[in-house]
């Protein structure tokens, strides 16, 4: 079973069912007959563009962004878990509940927004780094002003 076997299934697994870890979907793989470790989800999560969203069950759970929708999740994202976004030189420090700093850069990385170079997530802490010549307070602007476009 080779690697584009292997994404249609975790394409169709997420679409039939609420996957919310790693561990679930490698499970639901090794179900369907895909021998898979961790790290081959996780590369195939990443090659996907995979990214979490609330379930109804209120899990946050493995979805695929809709095309052209990437604006509209990411807003999305930033209403659900940006607590606070603060700015420093080229960066941007945003906090989130305990727990959805990964889900929020996630979010972020996958919108593959055009003045962020990168994300590195903590527990309740993401680091945003502005793509010059944008500085840390004009993206943290966008930023808080896209998170307002969620809340509408």
């Amino acid at each position: 079973m080779n690697r584009s076997e292997r994404h249609a299934a975790i394409l169709r697994l997420v679409h039939e069912q609420p996957l919310s870890t790693q561990t679930e979907l490698a499970d639901a793989l090794r179900r369907e007959g895909y021998e898979v470790v961790q790290t081959t989800v996780s590369r195939d999560i990443h090659e996907l563009g995979l990214i979490k969203v609330r379930h109804a069950s209120g899990r946050l759970v493995y979805a695929f962004p809709e095309d052209g929708a990437y604006s509209e999740e990411l807003s999305e994202a930033l209403t659900r878990w940006a607590l606070t976004v603060e700015a420093s030189g080229n960066l941007v420090v945003m906090t989130t509940p305990y727990g959805y700093a990964s889900a929020l850069a996630q979010a972020v990385d996958v919108a593959r927004h055009p003045h962020i170079a990168g994300t590195i997530a903590g527990e309740n802490t993401v680091l945003l780094v502005s793509r010059e010549p944008l500085t840390g307070a004009e993206l943290a602007d966008e930023l808080r002003s896209q998170r307002l476009k969620g809340a509408a």
